[in-house]
């Protein structure tokens, strides 16, 4: 009897077995490319923050539902105005983002997973201001915010061989972080098993992130 029960357990987990390591999804993967970040604050007379820069992903598969993974991305924005004459004023921000976690996946059926993730996240932020006065320089300002939490997130990801989507909810709070929600959207254009093109969106309260790179998986 417990060897009947032991192979209909097998059988009826067969399915989804088979969909997980079917349906093209791969855990590990490595991926750079450029990033850009829109701060919707209005900071002096400057306006809004839109930082651009470079970012490296990667994510490791350490069993059949959990892997590890990490990200660290640089934007910087450089602005100058005249608010009078013969007066200039230089804002330079930069803006570095680091991220390691931990990830669970689980077949929902043949092209579809359900994913939770929990991360630890740094955010650095960096602002110096210059004033000129006919040439001479007369002023400098300068400060760095630190801010240090975490994130969780649920969320579906599905595709096959040719290409592949993902959205996910979550949550990024701590000691330095006031709590806001995050919504991804994020997508995949396959070359083959290898290779392919990304593009992400990420929402967080007042500032908006995007992603665009190539993506090998393995």
């Amino acid at each position: 009897m417990k060897k009947r029960f032991v192979l209909a357990a097998m059988l009826a987990a067969a399915p989804f077995a088979a969909s997980a390591a079917d349906n093209g999804l791969s855990y590990t993967y490595v991926e750079g490319g450029y990033t850009q970040a829109k701060i919707n604050e209005n900071f002096e007379d400057f306006g809004d923050v839109d930082a651009s820069g470079g970012y490296l992903k990667g994510s490791f598969e350490i069993s059949p539902s959990f892997y590890l993974f990490g990200s660290y991305a640089k934007a910087s924005d450089d602005e100058t105005i005249e608010p009078i004459t013969d007066v200039k004023i230089r804002l330079e921000d930069d803006l570095t983002q680091a991220e390691g976690g931990v990830g669970y996946h689980m077949a929902w059926g043949e092209n579809v997973d359900f994913i939770a993730e929990a991360a630890y996240v740094s955010v650095e932020r960096e602002v110096d201001i210059r004033a000129w006065v006919e040439g001479d320089l007369v002023e400098e300002e300068s400060g760095t915010i630190d801010q240090k939490g975490g994130r969780a997130a649920l969320g579906v990801r599905g595709g096959n061989e040719h290409a592949e989507g993902w959205i996910k909810l979550g949550y990024l709070g701590g000691s330095d972080f006031d709590g806001n929600f995050i919504g991804t959207l994020g997508g995949q254009y396959k070359f083959n098993a290898t290779w392919g093109l990304v593009g992400e969106v990420e929402v967080i309260d007042d500032v908006t992130r995007y992603t665009a790179g190539v993506r090998a998986s393995f």
